[in-house]
This record gives structure tokens, C-alpha cells and sequence, in this order.
């Protein structure tokens, strides 16, 4: 197979699990924050970095019901498992992967991300239930790959049926992985990217943003070069994860769950207008048609150009809203006619 969109470089072939994750096809399950592994490069966030936190998505979740339920509003054909350390919750891994192969079928794609060497015990317990497996070794093991239990994990998820390789973030020092890529089904390189936790590990390093709109490191690629030539090596960069990638599961996501007064943007974003009401406000309520509207609570959402038409008919608290869909993170909020923004309108 050969697919090489805008932001990767591809050859000979691309795994099942970046083909659906390209489309924007694939839920994301991240499935625990905790590690047992520092990775000085690690890009996760405050709220996610070493907390036994579950999200599929953008969204919490607390057991594989909820999971199952995200994927469905997207109408998800593949999942990728990642976190944190996810084979430091196998048990919680196959509990969700079942639940996920028993809604959805066996072609439901599963990939799963892991620091270790999966054991034969990892191996036989994700069976039938995870398709591909990526391993990112730490950085301080590069150098020992060959002869390492990653090489040997290799054989072993082949002896099982897995699909199964390495995704790694660009740094110096790839080259020691070039005598396991024939070995491999999958080998990803991601462009190294800045993240709040890993801030001060990268300033140490002398690293820094390419520029003050993304957050790739200035020169990544330059590390992945020895590498790109090898047709079973593909590279995913930054700006391709967050401008094609993200925004084509978002607007997957919008397609699926807008209402009819809800504008979807280019990028995968609805907007709409919220009004938080004064007093009694159901003549006003009533004007408004009941396709291009809903009441929230105290709040009463609409299309933002009804809003903005009509706001000195509507008192109370107004703004326009821009968020991902599916009630996801809020990305802008703009008062209107000087009114000020509702309290509640999330």
C-alpha cells in the first residue's frame, strides 16, 4: 500500500492504524496517564501526565460504556490506545478493547502504544483484541535495540499475529534502529514537539519551536535524515498531526453530532450563539424557530447569526461560541453587544 498524504513521507507501505488515523476514522482512548518511565521528552499534559485519568477523545471517561459511546458518535472504525504507560492497566486495556471489538466487530482496527517489550503474558492476554502494536523504546535504550527484548518482542508479537513495530520521536541517535526495520511492520517517526511538562528539558537542551504558530522543534527532521530513505520508515510531522490529522477526526466528529443551527468551520470547529435570558423571556424564546434552537438550562443556544440579528431583542447575556463538537473544549467566546459573557453557557 502506498499513501502519502500532505506532512508524511511514505514508500512501500502504511500500517491499517495510519491509514484510518489519516482519515480522521480512529477514536483516541487514552487510557492512563501513569508511566513508570521519565522521558525527559514526554509532551503530555498537566492534567493527563502521571493521573490515572481515562479519555476517549477529548472527553473523560470512567468505563468502557463511555468509551464506547464516543466511539459511536463519530462512528469510529478504528481505535488507537495510547497514555501514559498503557500495559501498566492491561487488564483496563482489555476491557475496553473488548467492549470495543463486541460493539463494532472484529474489523474494528485497534493499535496500541506501549514503552515496553510486550511479554509473552501481554501478548497472549491482548490477543484477538489488538491488531497492531507500536513500541517507543526510551531514548536511553537506542543505543543496546539490537539483541534488546524490543528485538525479541518483535519475534514473539510475529509468532502471535500482531502487527508490530516502533513509533519513535525524532532525536539523535535513530540510526541504531536501522538493523530491526526490515523486522518491523510498522516504523514511525514523529517530529519532536514542545509540550508544557517537557518545557524545561527542552530549553536545557537548547531546543526551541521552528517557529511561534507550531510546536515542532526547530531541526527535528534533520535527526529522522539517516532514516527517510529506508522505504519501511515514514515520517509524521507536526503540522500534519494537527492540520490534517486532528482536524479530520473533528470534522468527522461535527458531521455527526451538529444540530441544524450549528456552524461547522473548516477546521472541524461549531460555533453558535448562547443567550443567557432576563426575567421571563418565553415571547422572545417562542420568535425564535424551533429548528435554530435549544435551551440548555439557563441558557438558550442558537444560530450565531440569528443571535447577532437579533440581540437588541434578546436581553440578557450574549456571546458567540466556538468549541470542538460533541460539547468538546471551548476554543474562542465572544461577548456580543456588549453584554458580557453568560456564566453558565458551557
Amino acid at each position: 500500500m502506498t499513501y502519502s498524504p500532505e506532512g508524511t513521507t511514505s514508500r512501500d507501505r502504511l500500517s491499517g492504524g495510519c491509514v484510518l488515523c489519516h482519515q480522521g476514522a480512529k477514536m483516541v482512548l487514552f487510557i492512563t496517564g501513569t508511566c513508570d518511565r521519565d522521558c525527559w521528552y514526554c509532551p503530555l499534559s498537566v492534567e493527563r501526565k502521571d493521573q490515572d485519568v481515562i479519555f476517549a477523545n477529548e472527553r473523560e471517561v470512567f468505563s468502557p460504556d463511555g468509551a464506547v459511546r464516543v466511539a459511536e458518535t463519530m462512528e469510529a472504525l478504528g481505535t488507537g490506545i495510547t497514555g501514559g504507560e498503557p500495559l501498566l492497566v492491561r487488564d483496563r486495556v482489555v476491557a475496553y478493547a473488548h467492549a470495543l471489538k463486541e460493539r463494532f466487530g472484529p474489523d474494528h482496527h485497534i493499535h496500541l502504544y506501549t514503552g515496553r517489550a510486550p511479554s509473552a503474558e501481554d501478548l497472549a492476554a491482548l490477543e484477538g483484541l489488538v491488531d497492531e502494536i507500536r513500541m517507543h523504546p526510551p531514548e536511553n535504550v537506542w543505543s543496546t535495540i539490537s539483541g534488546s527484548e524490543y528485538e525479541k518482542a518483535l519475534e514473539r508479537g510475529h509468532e502471535k499475529g500482531f502487527e508490530i513495530g516502533f513509533e519513535v520521536p525524532s532525536l539523535p541517535g535513530l540510526e541504531a534502529f536501522l538493523p530491526l526495520i526490515p523486522q518491523t511492520d510498522v516504523f514511525n517517526i514523529n517530529e519532536l514537539e514542545w509540550g508544557e511538562t517537557c518545557s524545561v528539558a527542552m530549553r536545557q537542551r537548547g531546543l526551541f519551536t521552528e517557529d511561534d504558530l507550531h510546536s515542532a522543534i526547530e531541526g527535528a527532521k534533520d535527526w529522522a535524515k539517516p532514516l527517510l530513505s529506508v522505504p519501511e520508515v515514514h515520517w509524521c510531522s507536526s503540522r500534519f498531526k494537527d492540520g490534517v490529522q486532528l482536524k479530520m477526526r473533528l470534522i468527522r466528529i461535527a458531521e455527526r453530532t451538529c444540530r441544524p443551527f450549528d456552524e461547522v468551520t473548516d477546521e472541524g470547529t461549531v460555533v453558535y450563539g448562547a443567550w443567557e435570558p432576563e426575567g421571563d423571556a418565553s415571547h422572545q424564546i417562542a420568535g425564535i424557530p424551533p429548528d435554530q434552537r435549544e435551551v440548555c438550562g439557563p441558557i438558550v443556544e442558537m444560530s450565531w447569526e440569528y443571535l447577532s440579528e437579533h440581540a437588541g431583542d434578546l436581553p440578557g447575556r450574549k456571546c458567540i461560541v466556538e468549541r470542538y463538537p460533541d460539547r468538546g473544549m471551548i476554543v474562542e467566546v465572544i461577548p456580543v453587544g456588549g453584554s458580557g459573557m453568560p456564566v453558565s453557557f458551557i
